[in-house]
């Protein structure tokens, strides 16, 4: 059961992200689609012709019909055509989708993009809306929503605090070494100090650094959590035929899993076991690769927290043990375990959902060889992961190359 590993990526873009406080004025989200589109089937080396499968996410210029308004702005005369709302397993979720698909032999070629740059054009007479997600982050304040009655009343939404406790739930069960949190920032920023376009690339960084930042949700610091940012992210995904054809290195989906037991963490059954142990079984299960397999990982990284429970619940360390795991091991590009050797979304920059994406290009990218300074010496497997909401919605990806 699950893929035969028979559609891969062919190309990738991703804009350089850039601080929300700084940046200028967009296009329109269509108009992104398509400047991303665009630029990742150059990257490929493939006609606009050729696609005929699209996966998006929502758009500000269809709240409906969003599939079909993409692919009519693009000209696709789409065969597959597929909306996605998993925060930021998005991006892992629109791959395994696409690849899916084309094994299906619904399509050939499919476009997963994500644009990410939100000063989009607005009018006095038609102003953007003011929607419950600018005041209440991923929560749903409707009439009738479980979180409008048992959730906001009492101050329990957006992303920091509820991290900020899943943090201390740890600390309370297994323990909390900060000095260890503080290093998987310090070498991830060791990565992007080796990337083009990130927003750290010139800024190195200590742990000492890490824990005089303020705390915002105890006991996470500033510099453990993401810094907005805009952007966006696509990648190609094609069938056998096209894939060796392309003029890059094809990276073939051999395996994914997904998990999306809840929305808010209140209705977890143990806040320290997260989805992401079921998507990465399924992924490894079918590919029938171990995590010792793996060259390098892209682990979702909101925040440290994350990163932490994610490696616990993969299955690379101990349930317990993933801050002894971190301190031993040498989590740059160069080291033992190369993890998100683009710098990641603590590094790199989140743009959005775009931010997701981030992890499946730079696990791309090197499978590609095409990470420059920060390329891992002969890199041909990866395992991704996307992580949508608090810890809720979760997808894996495993990546290989030739």
């Amino acid at each position: 059961m699950g893929l035969r590993g028979e559609a891969a990526i062919v190309g990738y873009v991703e804009l350089p992200p850039e601080r929300l406080n700084k940046a200028g004025p967009a296009p329109f989200l269509l108009e992104q689609w398509a400047e991303l589109s665009a630029a990742a089937l150059e990257d490929a080396g493939l006609p606009a012709e050729s696609v005929n499968g699209i996966v998006t996410s929502h758009i500000g210029e269809s709240e409906i019909f969003v599939p079909s308004t993409v692919a009519e702005y693009l000209g696709v005369d789409a065969n597959f055509a597929e909306i996605l709302d998993l925060g930021g397993a998005s991006a892992a979720g629109m791959v395994w989708r696409a690849a899916a698909a084309i094994e299906l032999g619904l399509c050939d070629v499919v476009l997963c993009a994500l644009p990410a740059r939100y000063l989009t054009p607005t009018s006095d007479k038609k102003p953007a809306p003011l929607v419950d997600a600018m005041f209440f982050g991923s929560s749903s304040n409707r009439f009738g929503s479980p979180q409008a009655e048992f959730e906001i009343p009492y101050g329990n939404l957006g992303q920091n605090g509820p991290y900020g406790q899943v943090a201390q739930r740890y600390a309370a069960v297994y323990g909390y070494d900060e000095r260890a949190m503080a290093k998987i920032v310090v070498d991830q920023r060791v990565n992007a100090n080796h990337t083009e376009g990130a927003v750290w690339k010139d800024k190195p960084l200590t742990i000492e650094d890490v824990l005089a930042s303020p705390v915002i949700a105890d006991p996470l610091h500033m510099l453990e959590i993401v810094m907005p940012c805009v952007g966006g992210a696509a990648v190609v995904v094609a069938s056998a035929d096209i894939a060796r054809r392309a003029k890059r290195r094809p990276v073939w989906i051999k395996g994914f899993g997904e998990h999306v037991p809840f929305k808010t963490p209140t209705y977890a059954r143990d806040l320290l076991q997260t989805p992401i142990t079921k998507a990465a079984d399924t992924a490894f299960a079918m590919t029938g690769l171990g995590r010792a397999d793996m060259d390098m990982v892209s682990i979702y990284d909101c925040y440290t927290i994350t990163v932490l429970l994610s490696l616990e619940d993969a299955g690379f360390c101990e349930k317990g043990k993933g801050m002894a795991f971190v301190s031993d091991h040498d989590l740059t590009f160069r080291g033992d375990f190369p993890l998100n050797t683009a710098g990641g979304q603590l590094g790199f920059g989140q743009a959005g959902l775009a931010g997701g994406m981030h992890h499946v290009c730079d696990a791309t990218r090197q499978i590609m060889g095409r990470a420059g300074a920060a390329q891992v010496a002969d890199c041909n497997r990866a395992f991704v992961s996307g992580n949508g909401g608090i810890l809720s919605e979760q997808t894996t990806l495993i990546l290989e190359g030739d």
